[in-house]
């Protein structure tokens, strides 16, 4: 009888000890998982484009090679189509920190540093091999310094070619006397302006997401895009004819939040930087071969597609150059002309 007890405690014992173990064990994982979830964080990468275009592409594309890159201690969510607010809110929304990352047009970045603009004028690049070349030099390196130091500790990690800007209507536009009086949807942006004004149209601000519907209304007469956005906004269903001015060569900063970089530590900087420059190339590629087949695409469409003699315009255009080159830097500016 004796030995009968001494063996149940022995073996309750035993259980005790196996439950100690087992319960310990759990609250180990459980522990080291919830510091795994600690480690883990999640990023907002917001912007007002499309789906289908090259900018949103490549957002994901770069959100997963960060994530992948950094071991899953990073997970970057994309919101595309103005879901996380317009460009204009975007730009705040990182600067407050509620955002990390976004997309914006040089002239939202020139709002807080105007020299960043001067990549906005119409017609101040010669060609894309121009602004290539611009977009690898120490010029536009000592600008995005510039633009960090006066929006506070944004980061410009990238330059996106955005395309030709070219003159959507309902109406044949040939020359600059064609867009007298031409009510012109532009971004809410003063350097857009410049384009309208120096021809006689009335520029006329609407919010990106707004534009189709204020053509089909017309509440404007027309509009100015890259060819890729034309197609990707279907602004070709309520617009008759492409005029091929060519006036800008836009481009779009991918920007991080000071909030966001002052977070990374050297190598995570390291990881974002060289991730999101490759995307941003990779976005010009691809934007630069799509504008190229985009003309014949336009024509299958029954959109009619205006070759215009851009040195006309140019000649119109120009001479404003010099009341803003001032004001944006005529050091900056004439570094930028001499680019070879």
């Amino acid at each position: 009888m004796q030995h009968d007890k001494i063996k149940r405690h022995s073996f309750c014992h035993i259980l005790l000890t196996i439950k100690k173990i087992l319960t310990c064990t759990f609250c180990l994982l459980l522990s080291q998982q919830v510091i795994a979830a600690e480690k883990v964080k999640h990023l907002t990468w917001a912007h007002v484009y499309e789906l289908a275009e090259p900018l949103h592409k490549w957002s994901v594309w770069a959100a997963e090679e960060i994530n992948r890159k950094t071991n899953g201690r990073y997970v970057i969510d994309v919101f595309p189509t103005s879901i996380m607010g317009k460009e204009a809110e975007l730009n705040q929304s990182l600067s407050l920190g509620t955002i990390d990352i976004i997309y914006t047009g040089t002239s939202f970045a020139a709002q807080s540093y105007p020299p960043m603009g001067l990549s906005e004028l119409p017609y101040v690049f010669r060609n894309y091999e121009h602004w290539q070349k611009f977009n690898e030099s120490p010029l536009f390196e000592e600008l995005s310094r510039g633009y960090t130091k006066a929006s506070q500790g944004n980061q410009v990690v990238g330059n996106n070619y955005y395309g030709q800007r070219h003159v959507t209507s309902n109406k044949a536009i040939l020359t600059p006397e064609d867009m007298q009086g031409l009510k012109l949807r532009v971004p809410n942006a003063s350097i857009y302006k410049m384009f309208p004004l120096a021809v006689g149209a009335n520029p006329s601000p609407i919010a990106f997401s707004e534009v189709y519907l204020a053509l089909q209304q017309g509440v404007v007469d027309a509009q100015e895009n890259p060819l890729p956005t034309i197609k990707a906004k279907k602004l070709n269903e309520v617009q008759k004819y492409i005029s091929l001015t060519g006036h800008l060569q836009g481009t779009n900063l991918t920007l991080t939040s000071k909030h966001l970089w002052d977070s990374l530590s050297p190598d995570d900087k390291k990881i974002f930087t060289e991730t999101l420059k490759q995307a941003a190339a990779n976005v010009s590629a691809d934007t630069r071969q799509s504008e190229k087949d985009l003309i014949e695409w336009f024509k299958q469409q029954g959109t009619e597609i205006l070759t215009v003699d851009r040195q006309l315009f140019r000649a119109k255009v120009l001479p404003s150059h010099q009341a803003i080159k001032q004001e944006l830097g005529a050091d900056f500016y004439d570094r930028l002309q001499n680019i070879k």
